[in-house]
């Protein structure tokens, strides 16, 4: 496994008090099942029912995508308003003033899953992804699940274009950035990965690791990250004192990311936070 200089740069910059968004909120989902409670929370954040809606399939394999995509009809099912499903594996298209619009009136952006890379193909450093970004910026919400949730890391784990049990890949190695200095993991516990990130997080020593498993989401405003649904999950840190390199959040726990401890919790023995 190797890193490019270029991406512990990306790293290092990224190194801000804020982590996550100052503005809006994230919901990221380690795949599975969406609950109940996921969905409700996805809507409220976007600010309830009739909410308008961008949803991103790009991770997918699949072509063409229309606005029948099984996602846009689950969050049409909700209580979203008017929901768009916006799509283009070309980048020229992505730029473009016409293709972004819908992205200027959304109080949510959704994600669906897939491979990471196909997202960076389409949309790094395109007018969309400046657009997306600043649905958060007027307080709305990004939520996205598997490839959809780690794309909102800064670090991009199993971006590889070869295959997804590839942890750091040249040239795949940066994601969206709304949670900066950050790597996120998905389908944790149900695939057994629950020991991927941690060379990622030895050689990005910086770098905050955070393992979601399926059915499970983290809400984030700010520095303060809220576990919701089914499962766990998993805190990674360069030096983590914790058994296995790695702890746990239960559904319910909270974590302040600066800080990179349970919130309102102190050093606790072994060292695990």
């Amino acid at each position: 496994m190797r890193v490019t200089a270029a991406g512990l740069l990306f790293v290092s910059l990224l190194g801000a008090a804020e982590v996550g968004p100052e503005r809006g909120a994230l919901l990221v989902v380690g795949g599975g099942e969406l609950g109940a409670e996921i969905r409700r929370t996805f809507l409220e954040l976007a600010g309830g029912r009739g909410a308008a809606l961008v949803v991103i399939p790009t991770a997918g394999e699949g072509e063409p995508y229309g606005q029948d995509h099984r996602d846009a009809e689950l969050w049409r099912g909700v209580g979203f308003g008017e929901v768009t499903v916006m799509h283009t594996r070309d980048r020229a298209v992505a730029d473009t003033e016409s293709f972004a619009a819908p992205l200027r009136k959304a109080r949510a952006v959704w994600f669906s899953g897939g491979r990471q890379w196909r997202l960076v193909d389409s949309y790094r450093g395109t007018r969309t992804e400046r657009e997306i970004a600043a649905v958060l910026e007027r307080g709305g919400v990004i939520g996205g699940t598997s490839a959809g949730a780690t794309i909102q890391g800064s670090y991009l784990v199993r971006g590889a274009r070869e295959g997804n049990t590839i942890m750091m890949a040249p040239g795949y190695e940066q994601g969206f950035g709304y949670l900066r200095n950050v790597a996120v993991d998905q389908h944790l516990i149900a695939r057994k990965r629950e020991r991927d990130l941690l060379p990622v997080v030895a050689r990005l020593p910086k770098l905050l690791g955070l393992g979601i498993d399926e059915g499970t989401a983290l809400v984030v405003k700010g520095d303060r990250a809220r576990v919701i649904g089914v499962s766990k999950v998993a805190v990674y840190e360069h030096g983590s004192r914790a058994a296995e390199g790695y702890y746990f959040l239960e559904a319910g726990g909270e974590f302040d990311l600066r800080l990179r401890r349970r919130a309102g919790a102190v050093q606790g023995a072994g060292g695990v936070k």
